[in-house]
C-alpha cells in the first residue's frame, strides 16, 4: 500500500469523491477541510502527495502550499481548481506544484496525476533550485534571450512536472515542434516516447488509423494490425501538429480519448487505456476556427489548458543574430566550409528584415549560402536578392524647390511662360501644344504674333 494522500478540500462531497477515486487505485487518504487542519496533518504525517484546492475557507491554496513546502521539499502537490487560466497555472507550478488539474476531470486523470507525482520526486529539488537562481533558462534546442522567448521558457519550466495538456500557437516556422519537444524533454516523461503527428499532412481517410491504429482487414489495404500514434506514445507525449486541420469526425474521437484515456483501433470494439500527455499546435487562430465551425468548441477548451504562443522572429530582437550564428556554425560543420561569421552589414540586414517565414526561413537562407559559397565571411553579396530588396533604404525624393517659377509674374507673363513651355515640350509643334493646352492652334499663333509685334516695337 502506498503512503496516504492528503486531500485538502472544504467541500465534503468532493472530499468523498476524490477519496473514492484514489481508493480504486489502492491509495489511502487523509482529509483536511481547512488550511489549519492541513498544517496539523502535514506536520504529523509528512505525506508524499497532497491534493489541494486553491480556494479554502481560511486561506489561499498557493500560499498554503508554499508554506508547507518550506518545511518539506520532498512533498508533491497536485493543485485542483475551477480556474483554468494560464496565469494561475503558471503561478501554482512556479510555487512548487507537480500537477494542475482543472475541474471537471475524470478518474483516470486524477490517478495518473498522483502516480506521476510520486515518480517525479528526484527532479523536484533541482527544478526549484533552477527557478530560484536566475529565472528561466533555455531548454535544449532553444536559442535566444529576448523577453518574448524567455516567457516561453518560463511556461515550459512551470509545467515541466505536469501532465496538463499544452496548446502551442504561432506562425509557420516559429518552432512549435521544438517547443513541444522541450515540453516533453523537461517533463517526468522524458524517458518515454515523443510521437509527432502532422494532422494537416495526412488525408482525413487515413488520419484516424494513424492516430488510433487499425486491425487487419478493417478497411481495404489494412493488410496487418497497426499500432497508432496514441498507443506508441504510451508513457510519453503525443504531439498533434496542425490540430485545426483535423476532420470534425475525428475531433469527436479525439475528445473522447482526452476524456477517457481510452483508444479503440479502427475495426476494434474493445477500447484500452493508455497513459499519454497531449501537446497540440496550430499556425491558425483556434478561436476563429471555432467561430467558423471548423473546430469543436469543447475540444478547444479541453486542449487549451496551458497555452504557449510562439513569438514571430521579427518580435525577438537580437535573437535572430544568435540563431543565425548557431545555424552558421552547424551548416559550416556539416557542409565542410570555412565560414567564420557574418559581416556587420549582414547582421544589420538580418536585424531589419521581417522574416515572414521565421526561423525556418532563416535556416533555409543560411543553408543555401553555405552550400554555394566558401566563406570566410557571409557578406551581403551572398544574400538572396529579395532579402536585399526588402531591406534597402528607399531613395528619398529630392526636396521640392523653394523657388516658384510664377512668383512675381503678371498674368500675361505667366500665360506666355506656360504656352512657350508647352511648345517646347511638343518639339516646336504649335498644333500639338494647342492640343495639350486644350485650346485652338489659331489662338496660339495669334498670341505668338502679338508677342513678336511687341518685341519689334520695343526695339
Amino acid at each position: 500500500m502506498t503512503p496516504p494522500v492528503l486531500i485538502v478540500e472544504d467541500t465534503p462531497t468532493l472530499q468523498a469523491l476524490y477519496a473514492g477515486i484514489l481508493a480504486s487505485g489502492d491509495f489511502t487518504t487523509q482529509l483536511a477541510d481547512t488550511a489549519e487542519r492541513a498544517r496539523e496533518i502535514y506536520a504529523a504525517q509528512a505525506p508524499q502527495v497532497v491534493l489541494i484546492d486553491l480556494t479554502l475557507p481560511d486561506g489561499d491554496g498557493i500560499q498554503l502550499m508554499k508554506e508547507l513546502l518550506s518545511s518539506n521539499h520532498q512533498a508533491r502537490f497536485i493543485v485542483i481548481t475551477a480556474d483554468g487560466s494560464v496565469d494561475r497555472a503558471v503561478e501554482s507550478m512556479r510555487s512548487g506544484a507537480s500537477e494542475f488539474l482543472v475541474k471537471p476531470f475524470d478518474d483516470a486523470q486524477l490517478l495518473s496525476a498522483v502516480r506521476d507525482a510520486l515518480r517525479s520526486a528526484p527532479g523536484l529539488r533541482s527544478f526549484r533550485a533552477a527557478q530560484e537562481s536566475d529565472g528561466a533558462t533555455p531548454p535544449a534546442s532553444f536559442i535566444g534571450s529576448s523577453p518574448a522567448i524567455r516567457h516561453v521558457y518560463e511556461i515550459i519550466q512551470a509545467v515541466s512536472r505536469s501532465k496538463a495538456t499544452v496548446f502551442i500557437t504561432g506562425e509557420s516556422g516559429t518552432g512549435k515542434e521544438i517547443c513541444a519537444r522541450a515540453v516533453h524533454a523537461t517533463s517526468s516523461r522524458a524517458d518515454g516516447p515523443f510521437i509527432p503527428i502532422n494532422c494537416g499532412a495526412i488525408s482525413p481517410d487515413h488520419l484516424e488509423s494513424e492516430v488510433f491504429g487499425h486491425l487487419k482487414g478493417s478497411f481495404p489495404g489494412a493488410l496487418a494490425d497497426k499500432e497508432g500514434a496514441a498507443a506508441l506514445a504510451n508513457g510519453g507525449t503525443l504531439f498533434l501538429d496542425g490540430i485545426c486541420e483535423m476532420d470534425m469526425h475525428l475531433q469527436v474521437k479525439l475528445l473522447r480519448f482526452l476524456q477517457t484515456s481510452e483508444i479503440a483501433p479502427v475495426g476494434s470494439t474493445t477500447p484500452r487505456k493508455v497513459d499519454v500527455r497531449i501537446v497540440a499546435a496550430t499556425n491558425r487562430d483556434p478561436q476563429a476556427m471555432v467561430a467558423q465551425g471548423r473546430m469543436r468548441e469543447d475540444l478547444y477548451y479541453r486542449l487549451h489548458v496551458v497555452p504557449i504562443a510562439m513569438p514571430p522572429l521579427r518580435d525577438r530582437g537580437d535573437d535572430v543574430l544568435e540563431i543565425a550564428d548557431a545555424m552558421l556554425r552547424r551548416f559550416n560543420a556539416t557542409e565542410s566550409r570555412n565560414f567564420l561569421g557574418l559581416t556587420s552589414e549582414v547582421r544589420s540586414i538580418f536585424r531589419r528584415y521581417a522574416w515572414p517565414g521565421n526561423v525556418r526561413q532563416l535556416g533555409n537562407v543560411l543553408w543555401n549560402i553555405v552550400l554555394l559559397n566558401e566563406g570566410p565571411y557571409l557578406t551581403s553579396g551572398m544574400l538572396p536578392p529579395l532579402l536585399l530588396e526588402a531591406t534597402e533604404t528607399p531613395p528619398q525624393a529630392p526636396p521640392p524647390s523653394r523657388e516658384d517659377p510664377l512668383e512675381g509674374l503678371t498674368l500675361a507673363e505667366a500665360e506666355r511662360l506656360l504656352i512657350e513651355r508647352a511648345i517646347d515640350r511638343a518639339g516646336g509643334s504649335v498644333p500639338r501644344a494647342a492640343r495639350a493646352l486644350d485650346v485652338s492652334a489659331s489662338t496660339l499663333y495669334r498670341k505668338r504674333a502679338l508677342w513678336q509685334e511687341d518685341e519689334r516695337s520695343v526695339r
